[in-house]
Parts: C-alpha cells; structure tokens; sequence
C-alpha cells in the first residue's frame, strides 16, 4: 500500500496517486480498491504496467458521497444506483430510503416495548401465583367473569366514479378484517393475491393464540402475503411496476394483530374519538414528518400517492427478499371498540370529521360501510374505495 501511494507515474498528469486521494476523501485504500472492484467508484486511470490506480481530484465529492451513504447503513448494491444519478434525483432516492429505515425502525421499535410490556405482566403473574398453582386460562381470554370478545363486521368496495376498472380488494370475517389497493397493470391480482395469502396463516386453528404465537403468525403473513403478491404479478410486462398496499387485522380473541404497509389505513373509534393506528408509507407523510410539508399542503401535493413502500413485484424471475417488509405490531382489544381500514381513495376525499361522523353514528358495520363508500361518491369519487368496519362485542 505505500509503494502504491508513492509511486506516480509520468502519465498520471494532475492525476494523484490512491494514497493522496485516500487522504484527500478520508477513505482508506483499501476501501478504494474495493468501491474499483464493485464499480462504485473508478480510478480515472490505472497503470497497465504496475496496476497503479490515480484519480481525478475532481472525484473526491463522489467518494465522500459513497463514504457518507455508507455510514448511514445504505447497501453497497443501492449506492451504485444513487451515485450514478443527479443531485435532485440522489437527494430523493436517499429520503426513499431513510424513510425505509425509520419505519423499520419504529417496529422494532413498537414491538420491543409489547414485548417489555408482555413480559413484565407474566413476571406479576408468575410472582403471584402459589407454587402448585395450575393457570387453567386460556391465552388471550376476556378474563374471569367476562364474556369472551368477537367481532362483528362488514366489508364494501367501489369502483367510484372516475375509474374504469377496480383494483382495491377487502376482506371481513371472524377473524381477518383486510383492506388492498392495487396499482399497475396488475394491480387487481396484487390487491387480491395479498388478501387471499392472509387467511391460511391463521384461521387453521381455533380458539386464541398466545402472543408468541401471534408474533410468529404476524411475520409468517407478511412472508406470505409478500410472496403471493410478487406470484401474481409475475407475468405482467413489468412486474415490478404493480403491487398492492396491505392494512389488515388479525382477530386471536382478544388481540389484534396489525400488518401494514403503503397508504391504507386503519382507524380506531374509542370512547368517541376516531384515532388512525397506522402511519402512512409515502413521500407526503415523510415530508410531513420532517416538516417540510404541512398537512394543510399536503391535500394539494402533486404526486400524493408516490408510495414509499408497497408490496410489489420484481423485475427479476428469481426469488430475491423483498426490501419493504410490512409493519407489524400488537393491539390489545376492548369491547365497544370500533375499527375502519380503508384504502386512500375514502381517506384522501372525505375528511376526518366526516370519517368519524359516518363512523360514529351508523348502528351497524353493515351501515357504517354503506355510508362511507357514499361519501366517497359524493366527493368526487376520483379513486376506488375500499373499506371494512368492525365492532368489537361481548359474545352473548
């Protein structure tokens, strides 16, 4: 390495040798010679005698770029692909990711504190019970002396009013509540396809699962709602242009487990108050996060639904990880509660006060979905709708 760095050629000009630049870009060679061999970053010239490598010292920016993006956790394979655009288009292609990451990152996130919370009740539990104590409960049970829980629910799509075709799917039943919203030429399959992985995952048993269990399943649905989505959209021209965005909700008896990702939604109705359990995964919610967007300004952004993850296909026919995992987390459920998913063409036309009106002062689910898709009728209808209501009740 400092035979490399001091040898400069006659051929090298204003070239520098890789030591120079090495310190020049606070890159190590070796880093250099790695970044030549990925095709990150070349050397503007390399010796065909001694395999010396010089550089431009007009690269330095490029590789403190690489450097940077690097220390942020970015994949090797995604650099190649930012570096090779123009500032604006790199500069977006980063929020992309980073967004990526912080949802990710608030998952764990979530699920690590259920899973402190979880953990410190059975220590209680198990402090309090006598040695030859037998717990005869059942896992997810109302408790004693109250009913069990079920839900009571209904599901409605419509195509609207300015469509010719409906890509939203859902699904309502005694112990799935999902909302899909397809897009690209196979958006319909996608839509469906993610729906329909949903429901072996977990209705093959009965009675409720643990929560150990119900972590488990909330990963294998995402695995496999992925998998049937990339299938679906398979033989499309470009498969990884259609995909589908997934808001469902597992029913165990008394726990809700949510999977979730792009822009759907999930609202909950307690107490009177309509709150959204889901956060969106697209460029407007991102910009409204860091604050360069205000919600008021985000009803009239140009491009509001470019998602930032979805369940898509891929371009390539082999089998790859998908890059966008779902949201999952766990709900603890009460009776009287009030649950809405629906897809963005209800979401972005009818405000929230409307939202939780129509929720609020319908009797049924039946009625509640009825007059929500009206709404978004009479809005305009710009979009399919896709939406279900369910009602959390005390068994009689």
């Amino acid at each position: 390495m400092e035979r490399e760095g001091r040898a400069v050629g006659a051929a090298s000009g204003d070239l520098v040798t890789i030591g120079e630049f090495a310190r020049s870009s606070r890159l190590s060679a070796k880093a250099l010679r790695r970044y030549d061999e990925l095709g990150l970053l070349r050397p503007a010239l390399v010796d065909p005698v001694n395999g010396y490598r010089y550089y431009d010292p007009a690269q330095v920016e490029g590789a403190r770029l690489v450097a940077w993006l690097r220390r942020i956790g970015m994949p090797l394979n995604r650099i190649g692909r930012v570096v090779a655009l123009d500032a604006g288009a790199a500069a977006v292609e980063i929020r992309a990711y980073w967004a990526r990451v912080e949802a990710e990152t608030a998952a764990r996130r979530d699920l690590a504190m259920y899973l402190v919370d979880h953990l410190s009740v059975e220590g209680r539990t198990m402090a309090r019970m006598p040695d030859n104590a037998e717990n005869t409960g059942s896992s997810g049970s109302a408790g004693a002396g109250a009913g069990a829980l079920a839900i009571r629910c209904a599901a409605l799509t419509d195509i609207g009013v300015a469509r010719t075709a409906n890509q939203d799917a859902a699904f309502a039943g005694p112990r799935l509540l999902a909302v899909a919203d397809g897009f690209g030429e196979g958006g319909a399959e996608a839509s469906a396809a993610a729906i329909e992985a949903l429901k072996p995952s977990t209705w093959g048993r009965e009675g409720a699962l643990s929560a150990a269990d119900l972590l488990n399943a909330l990963e294998d649905t995402a695995d496999s709602a992925a998998r049937a989505v990339r299938e679906a959209v398979a033989p499309c021209a470009a498969p990884d242009g259609s995909g589908t965005t997934l808001t469902a909700m597992l029913w165990t008896g008394s726990r809700l487990g949510l999977v979730h990702i792009g822009d759907s939604r999930a609202y909950l109705l307690r107490g009177g108050e309509l709150f959204r359990i889901t956060h969106d995964h697209s460029l407007v919610q991102l910009m409204i996060d860091d604050g360069s967007l205000s919600p008021e300004e985000a009803a009239s952004h140009p491009a509001p639904a470019l998602l930032l993850k979805a369940l898509v296909g891929e371009a390539r026919p082999a089998a790859v990880p998908v890059a966008s995992r779902p949201d999952v987390r766990l709900r603890e459920a009460q009776a009287g509660d009030r649950y809405l998913l629906c897809s963005d063409g209800l979401s972005t036309v009818v405000d929230t006060a409307d939202l939780r009106a129509a929720v609020v002062t319908a009797d049924d689910p039946q009625e509640a979905v009825r007059r929500l898709v009206d709404l978004a009728r009479e809005a305009g209808g710009p979009d399919n709708v896709a939406c279900v209501v369910a009602d959390v009740v005390v068994e009689e």
